[in-house]
């Protein structure tokens, strides 16, 4: 029953974002280096970037980025084939930021493809003798190595084995899948615990004192995050943990009226809040 109602309030999503790299081994480097360093077999490869100090291909590697890591932190492990568990209690708010990244990632890479020939001719004065212009693909084919895709599928039951065999052997397969699916949620809130204690301990390192009784610094974005993971705490609990969800009120409660200023000016106010977040570290067993 907890399987059935896992898969009827959530569902799985497999996203793929890939980029051209411009990466490409020079062998010839390679014959070079180990010429000059009179190694007795290959010691090692040279990779050119063949657009290096491209921006517009590098903007475009680094939102791919940005989004698989965005996607990695608003969704929750599945399958070692890349499939990920998306609670629907979620799924609108992720299909609107996905829908954004898509259309961000096109507007790229169209610009990548426009400025692509005359990054070419930017590559032979900065390669100098190491350009070889056989080894820029045209840019239709270039189109072809970037890629957004996703696709969108229902949570798989142990109901789902509609075989012909007989019931002994069926039952045997069912249990299998019930002991699996069991796993691998266990396995999915796991590493929601994860990120909440990661978190939590990041953020009573950073609001202590260094052994001189100095404080110590943290970046602005670090009372950003943990507000967003209390949002993410709501959505991603799909097992509906009690334990979970005091800890995430908890520590909303904590941050309710607290913005980084106040942090970073008033130690009363630093020691309060630390003294808040080790509570909800010492109340739970991690």
């Amino acid at each position: 029953m907890e399987s059935i109602g896992i898969a009827t309030s959530s569902m799985l999503v497999e996203l793929n974002v890939s980029c051209w790299t411009a990466r490409k081994l020079d062998k010839r480097v390679s014959e070079e280096v180990d010429a000059v360093k009179k190694t007795k077999a290959r010691g090692g490869n040279y990779h050119k970037n063949l657009l290096a100090g491209s921006k517009s291909l590098e903007d475009v590697n680094k939102y791919a980025a940005r989004i698989r890591l965005w996607n990695t932190m608003n969704t929750l492990p599945w399958s070692d084939k890349g499939s990920r568990l998306i609670p629907m209690k979620h799924f609108l708010d992720y299909k609107a930021e996905l829908n954004n990244h898509e259309a961000e990632f096109n507007r790229l890479c169209q610009k990548f493809f426009a400025e692509y020939p005359t990054l070419i001719s930017a590559a032979a004065f900065s390669l100098g003798d190491m350009f070889d212009r056989e080894e820029y693909p045209e840019v239709n084919h270039i189109i072809n190595k970037f890629r957004f895709v996703y696709s969108f599928s229902p949570v798989p039951t142990s109901g789902d084995f509609r075989i012909d065999i007989n019931e002994v052997a069926k039952a045997e397969l069912v249990e299998q899948y019930e002991a699996n699916f069991k796993n691998r949620i266990e396995d999915a809130m796991r590493e929601v615990w994860d990120r909440l204690h990661e978190c939590l301990t990041h953020m009573s390192d950073r609001l202590a004192s260094d052994e001189e009784g100095k404080r110590k610094g943290f970046h602005a974005t670090m009372l950003g995050n943990a507000k967003e993971l209390i949002d993410l705490l709501d959505k991603l609990n799909i097992t509906k943990d009690p334990k979970l969800e005091t800890a995430r009120r908890d520590l909303s409660t904590a941050l309710l009226l607290v913005d980084t200023d106040m942090l970073k000016d008033s130690d009363e106010i630093r020691l309060q809040t630390k003294n808040k977040v080790d509570a909800i570290l010492s109340k739970f067993n991690w």
